[in-house]
């Protein structure tokens, strides 16, 4: 599973080293920029980013966290940027200011995912997602109608969760009503994933990739929405053909009730509300959207003290069996509080996400993003550039992708920043562990959905993935 990272990997690594000692200012990358790519400290750069990315990879196998290696390269490459600049008798400065401009985007990012990850892990405490899991499940629907559910609903809440999330609630669904049914289980699972990576492309709080093109303002919040009917596309087509072999039976109806918890509802409110806030912060004000999502935060945590004072009052009036007596229900613990969902922020993520952040700037200190950029954007032409990307995609994490393209910064019409958004988000469907929602899956349904199962039916999903790039050149042909 593992073999096509590598192996990719390699092929990168060799043609940054094989690329020709020529700086290039051409496709948006700054010009101060010298061309460092030649010295042994740039090489060492190099190689030591990939060997960290290949400890990420061999995340499943080891059991070493994506965080730990990527944070060590990041703190070593910069070392070998500033040992760099000085033997070639450059001022500190330049780098200084580099490092502290990627520090300043990774804190963007860091204080926005902070605020949503919160929000869903609020929403989950609440059992907002159980409880739309338990309806589904009690529905009685027939396997065709949940395989087209599932997809649906995961294309839909992947656009304001991560696609993580999506695929785990959805697949938790394809697990309780599919047994007995592997087939029907394999294919849900593909077409969840498909769907969830398709549904975060075309909103800024669906993916990651999506995110920092807003925050580095390349398109704004409501040009995402030129994304959606190319995203839907890129669902629709393989779904089409999977659905047809779905049979049309009918699961073992299952009783499973469940209801919400005290607030849930006010909570998805004050989500969409603070949504809505960073929107028109950025948009009406110039603020960054983090400002806007830690205001949203303190909702939350204003809401959630009244959440707990009515907890208690209930607890009070109505003591529950086997809870503590002296405070005559619940402990202190259990009550609804906000920090203990922001305790369980996936940090390993968040520190993933500088780490690379931190590799890819600095290798662009070095010159290899000019040199890529040049070789890609000049090369090849945008569009040709802009679908390798989604190929990437499908065997790289998408995410130092994407912050490499945005700092190579090549110059591009706004129809090809936004092709580059689709591809990109859609671009991890082509393969099981092309995306993070795949490799969830893979490991929730590890006895129905396999990478080589994924592979069987990916002629479908890029059948869907080239449709999605026509509709996309075809509905935003005057933004090219």
């Amino acid at each position: 599973m593992k073999t096509g990272k590598i192996l990719l990997l390699t092929i990168v690594t060799n043609f940054c080293l094989a690329l020709p000692a020529r700086a290039s200012t051409s496709g948006g990358a700054s010009p101060a920029i010298p061309d460092l790519t030649a010295t042994p400290w740039g090489i060492a750069a190099l190689l030591l980013f990939v060997a960290a990315y290949l400890l990420v990879i061999s995340e499943e196998k080891l059991h070493f966290r994506k965080s730990k290696p990527v944070l060590l390269a990041a703190g070593l490459l910069w070392i070998l940027v500033a040992l760099a600049y000085r033997q070639a008798g450059l001022p500190a400065a330049d780098y200084h200011n580099a490092v502290k401009a990627a520090i300043l985007e990774y804190s963007e990012l860091l204080l926005f995912l902070l605020s949503a990850m919160t929000y869903i892990n609020a929403l989950e405490e609440r059992n907002v997602f159980q409880a739309l899991r338990s309806w589904l499940v009690s529905r009685g629907f027939s396997l065709r109608i949940i395989f087209w559910l599932s997809g649906l609903l995961a294309f839909f809440i992947s656009s304001v969760a991560d696609n993580l999330t999506t695929a785990l609630l959805m697949g938790a669904v394809i697990l309780a009503v599919g047994q007995g049914h592997k087939k029907f289980v394999a294919l849900s699972c593909i077409s969840i994933v498909v769907a969830a990576n398709a549904g975060g492309a075309f909103s800024p709080f669906g993916d990651i990739t999506t995110l920092m093109v807003w925050q580095k303002g390349r398109v704004e919040f409501s040009e995402f929405f030129h994304l959606f009917f190319p995203a839907l596309i890129n669902w629709l087509v393989p779904a089409s053909i999977m659905s047809l072999a779905v049979a049309k039976a009918h699961p073992r109806k299952i009783s499973e009730p469940l209801v919400m918890k005290f607030g849930a509802r006010r909570i998805m409110a004050l989500f969409l509300l603070t949504i809505a806030t960073a929107v028109t912060l950025h948009s009406q004000l110039e603020l960054p959207p983090a400002v806007g999502m830690m205001l949203g935060l303190s909702f939350l945590g204003i809401f959630s003290y009244y959440i707990k004072i009515m907890e208690k009052r209930r607890d009070w009036n109505e003591p529950i069996l086997g809870q503590d007596e002296r405070t005559g229900g619940a402990t202190g613990d259990s009550y609804f509080d906000v920090m203990n969902q922001l305790a369980r922020v996936e940090w390993d993520t968040l520190l993933f996400f500088y780490g690379v952040m931190l590799c890819v700037g600095g290798l662009a200190q070095f010159g290899y993003l000019a040199k890529l950029s040049h070789q890609l954007y000049t090369g090849m032409g945008a569009t040709t550039a802009n679908i390798m990307v989604g190929l990437i995609s499908s065997v790289l994490d998408n995410i130092p992708v994407m912050y490499a393209v945005l700092t190579m910064n090549p110059a591009m019409s706004h129809g090809q920043w936004l092709l580059v958004t689709l591809t990109a988000g859609v671009g991890g469907s082509l393969l099981s562990i092309g995306s993070a929602a795949g490799v969830a899956l893979m490991g929730a349904a590890r006895e129905s959905y396999t990478f080589s199962t994924h592979l069987k039916w990916a002629p479908a999903v890029a059948l869907g993935y080239a449709a999605s790039i026509y509709a996309h050149l075809l509905i935003s042909r005057a933004l090219f």
